[in-house]
């Protein structure tokens, strides 16, 4: 009997540190194809990217750290200030400007991993939804842009998980250190939500989905209020710990809660034009459609014109979307008349909930439609979604022969692995090699930052662009001596700014020649000279 039972456990062990040492080559590879290649795919940095860093920048510069940044629409400043903290180890650089996404995109697989395997009781799920996530093209490429809506996923999956968990560790008071773990983990969730607030605009709608969640352990679990009271407490009490900075700042600046979602909402009658109904159904089938049919049309957040999920995954989600919604009516159905307390109920109300909230930050808005950034929220549940019919396969597995069985998990295995190469290479190669990628980041101004750099200090340097193609240029080259910054409209003032015998080069982002030969009668015996990029012409220089 001993000898069975150390067998046993051993093969648990094995089991558990195989499981372990899949997870940990799942993360390597996550993170490896986040920071690959980062200076040059995507290939450039886009304004509202550039804007994040030279606040993040004068923030290291003058140790003001705050809480919200008003410029660009207003941001809330957690993700700025981890860009200067970036900064101060990384330099302003590519890399210090995106190493916070690289690491959230990184750790939202891990929580999809925590949080699914809780959901389902499995390690193949969490394993299965993790390698999705770690593949995804959509994760990977808003990893590698400085956008704060990345921390998002990571955001949710870490505080459901811990929901999750501490609902399955609950014990009773009899066990007062199961019971202190157990408020540890509610008091975790509570922290990690309440710091949602302090990413992106789209989590105020979080809460919904914790309200639902409610209403279904409610319905589930026979007193689930008297077992669950002070969890819920400390869930609160720990939420707005975290969330009382940035709301103490509201407080102060109610001006901060506007934003310009008002002016593209679909219940904007400027907007949907008096056909409210018409407008919501619109863009919330564009907003489904996104995934298996019409995808993203903007290059910064997708590869047009494909659905921001693979073929494969396509399908597996549409499967899977439908079976829980059928599902969830069937469970409903069973509790009301026959009284079926069943732990899938909840499980599946959490998940459709957590689906449709955060894809409201999309449909309800009329503008850039499908917009794969608004619906980020989505990202982790899209995928948890995905993985219930390939769990359903594997399940169906042990009716058969080992035959049967074996081709079930090669077809399975096959598959994922064709995922992970199939995402890698769309990225890496066919997206970040494409013309319309370039111009979407505007590359040309990476090489034009990169061209200053090289110039003496002690020469005037003109740079002459549109107001948003400076943003960029400027915050790699911010103490750069000697160096200004002109708007084409401008350029009248150039005669009583700048002296004929003064040493220096006028920069020119786009070959305007009205701008050129202006600037070239004024200071006669100079020359156009062109600088060739990627995919052509990428800036002209006048010495």
């Amino acid at each position: 009997m001993k000898n069975k039972m150390s067998s046993f456990c051993g093969k648990i062990k094995e089991t558990k540190f195989l499981y372990l040492t899949a997870l940990m080559l799942i993360l390597i590879m996550a993170f490896w194809v986040r920071i690959h290649n980062i200076e040059n795919a995507p290939s450039g940095v886009y304004p509202d990217e550039a804007v994040n860093g030279i606040d993040a920048l004068k923030a290291l510069k003058s140790r003001n750290y705050e809480w919200f940044y008003p410029d660009n629409n207003g941001r809330e400043g957690l993700f700025m200030n981890l860009i200067a903290f970036s900064f101060s180890v990384f330099g302003v650089t590519v890399l210090g400007l995106k190493f916070p996404s690289i690491v959230f995109g990184t750790l939202s697989v891990l929580g999809t991993y925590l949080l699914t395997k809780e959901l389902f009781r499995s390690r193949r799920a969490g394993l299965l939804a993790a390698f999705f996530v770690a593949f995804s093209f959509w994760s990977i490429n808003f990893s590698r842009i400085s956008f704060r809506a990345i921390m998002l996923p990571t955001i949710l999956t870490f505080s459901f998980y811990y929901i999750f968990l501490g609902l399955r560790t609950f014990r009773g008071f009899s066990i007062k250190r199961g019971i202190i773990l157990n408020y540890f983990y509610f008091a975790l969730a509570g922290f990690i939500f309440g710091i949602g607030l302090h990413t992106y605009i789209a989590f105020r709608i979080a809460p919904a989905i914790l309200a639902v969640l409610f209403l279904a352990l409610w319905i589930t679990k026979r007193n689930f209020i008297r077992d669950y009271w002070s969890q819920g407490i400390i869930f609160i009490i720990f939420a707005f710990v975290s969330m009382s900075p940035i709301l103490l700042t509201f407080n102060a600046h109610p001006e901060y809660l506007t934003s310009r979602s008002g002016d593209i909402s679909v219940l904007s009658p400027e907007v949907n034009q008096g056909n409210p109904v018409k407008a919501l159904s619109r863009s919330l089938a564009l907003s489904i459609f996104k995934y298996n049919i019409w995808g993203d049309q903007n290059w910064r957040h997708n590869y047009p014109p494909y659905p921001i999920l693979n073929p494969i995954l396509g399908v597996s989600f549409l499967a899977g979307l439908i079976y829980l919604i059928a599902k969830w009516f069937h469970l409903l159905f069973i509790r009301l008349r026959q009284g079926v307390r069943d732990r899938k109920f909840y499980v599946y109300s959490f998940i459709l909930a957590w689906f449709f909230a955060m894809l409201a930050p999309e449909f309800m808005t009329a503008e850039g439609l499908p917009h794969a950034l608004r619906s980020i929220g989505t990202l982790p549940a899209a995928y948890i979604i995905a993985v219930i019919p390939i769990l359903w396969l594997l399940g169906k597995r042990n009716r058969f022969d080992h035959g049967f069985k074996f081709a079930t998990v090669s077809f399975v295995l096959i598959l994922t692995l064709l995922v992970g190469f199939f995402n890698t290479i769309k990225y890496h190669n066919f997206w970040a090699g494409n013309k319309k990628q370039y111009d979407s980041f505007e590359g040309n101004l990476m090489q034009l930052s990169d061209y200053l750099k090289t110039l003496p200090d002690d020469s005037k340097k003109i740079v002459i662009a549109r107001n948003m193609q400076i943003i960029p240029i400027k915050l790699f080259n911010y103490d750069m001596p000697n160096t200004f910054w002109s708007h084409p409209d401008s350029l009248n003032s150039l005669p009583e700014f700048f002296k004929p015998d003064e040493k220096k080069v006028f920069i020119l982002t786009e070959k305007e020649m009205w701008m050129a030969e202006k600037i070239m009668a004024f200071y006669p015996g100079t020359q156009l000279k062109k600088f060739e990029g990627k995919f052509g012409e990428a800036f002209w220089t006048i010495e």
